[in-house]
């Protein structure tokens, strides 16, 4: 009966012990979040084109209150926050104009970039306007170049941040699949929907390998935007905007709070 007290006692001391160490790396984790930098880059994804409430000084930037990183900022108050994603960004816009914030104390960096590198934008311009065969043509074209071109571009700017950022906690945010398949809509065929849902998934595969060749976190965002697709009946992506095109297949407000920044609070 004592040996039994004594299993009982040891194990619930185990249990406490256990517990506060957890609790320990927990907040340490958060201690080196709040106490070191933290440099939002990348495209439009980044800045949040879609979600409103943009900042004025950052002109056609479009970088939003409401965009991943700025509500991450809000919520850890890192010792700096740097927001230099720029809407329409290709990875030599990265390199060229947006790596001057980073440096020994730089404790996490969020990126998602590729997409623009790709043809995004006449990949969807052709799939709205053109046929069936013209869009996956199209697609073809971009799938062909994240195969051949993009590995490179991504790998310099990979290793551009860590040369920067030595120390930094690096994280590479993908995209979502765009449609919800099977799903009585208005729009585009299912031809296309599926097309650029494939076509979304080969460029996540291709950036998920690039970070992690480079040691980095790949943030996946269509878990969390799954439900939440266009043709879902609750989506977080803006379908063609005609009153602003530019916003047109871009995350809403929804996208950023639900979609991206889980995904950023999981790998950060």
């Amino acid at each position: 009966m004592r040996r039994s007290r004594f299993v009982v006692l040891v194990s619930s001391l185990l249990l406490a012990v256990g517990t506060a160490l957890t609790g320990a790396a927990t907040a340490q984790a958060s201690s080196l979040a709040a106490t070191g930098g933290y440099v939002a880059l990348g495209d439009s994804y980044s800045s949040g084109v879609g979600a409103g409430s943009y900042i004025s000084s950052s002109g056609d930037c479009k970088r939003s209150t409401k965009a991943y990183p700025y509500l991450w900022a809000a919520a850890h108050s890192p010792s700096t926050f740097d927001f230099t994603a720029c809407s329409g960004a290709r990875t030599g816009d990265v390199l060229a104009n947006q790596l001057a914030p980073l440096g020994a104390s730089t404790a996490l960096v969020s990126i998602s970039v590729g997409g623009n590198d790709a043809g995004f934008a006449d990949v969807m311009t052709t799939c709205v306007t053109q046929s069936d065969s013209a869009c996956v043509s199209r697609i073809n074209t971009a799938r062909a170049y994240v195969d051949s071109t993009l590995p490179g571009k991504l790998d310099s700017v990979y290793s551009a941040i860590r040369s920067k950022a030595p120390t930094a906690r690096v994280v590479v945010l993908g995209y979502p699949r765009f449609y919800k398949l099977g799903a009585t809509c208005l729009g585009l065929s299912e031809t296309k929907r599926k097309a650029i849902n494939d076509a979304s998934d080969h460029l996540n595969t291709a950036l998920a390998k690039r970070a992690a060749n480079h040691g980095y976190a790949f943030g996946d965002v269509r878990t969390t935007f799954t439900g939440h697709e266009i043709c879902s009946g609750d989506s977080w992506l803006h379908s063609v905007s005609w009153l602003n095109i530019g916003e047109s297949y871009h995350p809403k407000a929804p996208g950023q709070s639900g979609g991206y920044l889980p995904v950023l609070n999981a790998n950060d």
